[in-house]
């Protein structure tokens, strides 16, 4: 008996000793130090002036990170002969003026209301409201409303969805649909669930889109805004079925193409049973760019936002990560996905979410990379945290690095929903978003954050060489998991998955 009981003693030591050394000789335990600091010494170097979306600095970061994908031996998602998911974006600039006056009350141009789009314009009609001014298989609001040759005033969004991205998604539409039937300008609401000085700040000036039109050009050349409803408001009498005079004026908005991309690789699956579905890695590698583009203080000495924390340090994580599973494919495959234009609207993972090259009902689970900075090294923060069923998986993948689990920091800033995770999360995808440990945002988070200081020389190098096996090894347990990941029950997303998966 006592024998056998060795064996068995004995067995197991062996086979737990196995379990370790595999374990070890993982390609993520591997990574080193040095190739990460290389890489994180170039993407966020003055030479690539801040990796502003659609200027030279960008492009450059992509080519790099396509260049490391080919070295690394991904293949090029299907229907692509390269890396990347080209597509064109349109630089807008609103009007130089305007005036808008109702009811014998004149509201300020830029403060009271804002012109994105549309061609010079001078007309004295009558407001009328529309509902959404949306118009789909279930839902007219233009249905017995005539607003030809009228100024239309409407809700943000489409009905029964009025987040932000919804309301930005739907614009190009209501456009449309505000123009076919001969109205004159239309304006949406603005309700959304931050500030209207914020809004209108970034509005007020050139901004970044996707091209609408092969021209670049809003060829409906409809007047196109936003109002902030007033106290006292006039929109309750349009909203109660009545309409008033209105005196609008503008000068026209602008526009200029500009190419921009995506960058994309693919490692197959080792599983012939699973190597059909996919978690998809993303991280933007587009930061703020120079000078007063930047948006925070500059000095003599240095006018560059380099975005080292934000986010070169996402861009080594997916790049280490693509090293790693290269060398040793999970049983499922994996998407890498570097996207731009994150700093401007969350433009390139919404492109993709609408544009995918590989379908999204395929796609399991998006683990996203991005960060305001940090200022704890021992923990990951987890932002989605116990709401896709991955927290032990999570768990598992930072625990060889001696790293925690950082739950849902900072609440009331509402990251989810801020990061390019909530594009795919909009379409039923779970996903979560891996960003370096914070707890808050405090002195040392803001000391750096879209900040020149945020420099190359100012990261702790042990930290992101952890960061970036954790965030390697993480990947491997979600995708050699025999569970897929699923929004709890009565999450947010939820119903989206449901109808993803057919569910």
């Amino acid at each position: 008996m006592m024998k056998k009981l060795l064996l068995l003693c004995f067995v197991c030591l062996f086979s737990f000793s196995n379990f370790v050394a595999a374990q070890n000789n993982l390609p993520e335990m591997k990574l080193t130090k040095s190739e990460l600091e290389a890489h994180m010494k170039f993407l966020a170097s003055d030479e690539l002036a801040g990796r502003r979306t659609g200027e030279v600095g960008n492009n450059v970061a992509a080519r790099y990170i396509a260049t490391y994908f080919e070295a690394y031996g991904l293949k090029k998602a299907p229907g692509l002969d390269s890396y990347y998911q080209s597509f064109m974006l349109e630089m807008a600039s609103p009007p130089s003026s305007g005036s808008l006056k109702m009811n014998d009350v004149d509201y300020t141009f830029g403060t009271d209301f804002l012109i994105l789009s549309g061609d010079a314009n001078e007309v004295n009609t009558t407001a009328v409201f529309a509902g959404h001014g949306w118009v789909d298989e279930n839902t007219d609001d233009y249905k017995g409303l005539d607003v030809k040759g009228k100024v239309v005033f409407v809700l943000p969004g489409k009905p029964g969805d009025e987040d932000r991205r919804a309301i930005i998604d739907a614009g190009a539409q209501k456009r449309k649909l505000a123009a076919e039937r001969g109205a004159v300008a239309v304006f949406e609401l603005y309700r959304m669930q931050f500030p209207w000085d914020f809004f209108r700040r970034n509005y007020s000036r050139e901004r970044l889109q996707v091209a609408e039109s092969s021209t670049g050009k809003d060829e409906t050349g409809i007047t196109y805004g936003f109002f902030k409803e007033p106290s006292p408001n006039p929109i309750i009498e349009l909203q109660n079925g009545k309409s008033f005079k209105i005196e609008l004026k503008s000068t026209a908005a602008t526009s200029k193409k500009i190419p921009t991309q995506n960058v994309i690789g693919i490692v197959e699956g080792s599983d012939p049973n699973l190597k059909e579905e996919f978690v998809l890695l993303t991280a933007h590698y587009d930061h703020v760019g120079v000078g007063k583009q930047g948006g925070g203080a500059t000095t003599e000495q240095d006018s560059i936002f380099n975005g080292s924390r934000d986010n070169a340090f996402g861009t080594v994580g997916l790049l280490a990560a693509a090293k790693a599973l290269a060398q040793q494919p999970s049983a499922r495959s994996v998407i890498f996905l570097a996207v731009t234009g994150e700093e401007v609207g969350l433009i390139g993972s919404n492109y993709y979410a609408e544009n995918p090259l590989i379908p999204l009902k395929k796609v399991i689970f998006n683990l996203n990379i991005d960060t305001g900075g940090y200022n704890d090294t021992g923990v990951v923060s987890i932002i989605g945290h116990g709401r896709t069923g991955t927290d032990a998986l999570i768990e598992a993948g930072l625990k060889p690095f001696a790293l925690a689990v950082k739950a849902n920091p900072a609440p009331e800033q509402g990251l989810f929903d801020r990061s390019d995770n909530v594009s795919f999360a909009r379409k039923g995808i779970p996903c979560i978003t891996y960003s370096p440990g914070f707890d808050e945002f405090d002195e040392e988070i803001r000391k750096y954050y879209h900040q020149v200081t945020d420099n190359p020389d100012t990261i702790d190098y042990n930290y992101l060489h952890k960061f970036c096996q954790g965030y390697a090894h993480t990947t491997r347990q979600v995708a050699n998991s025999k569970e897929k990941p699923q929004w709890i029950k009565g999450d947010k997303y939820e119903e989206a998955g449901k109808n993803l998966y057919n569910k």
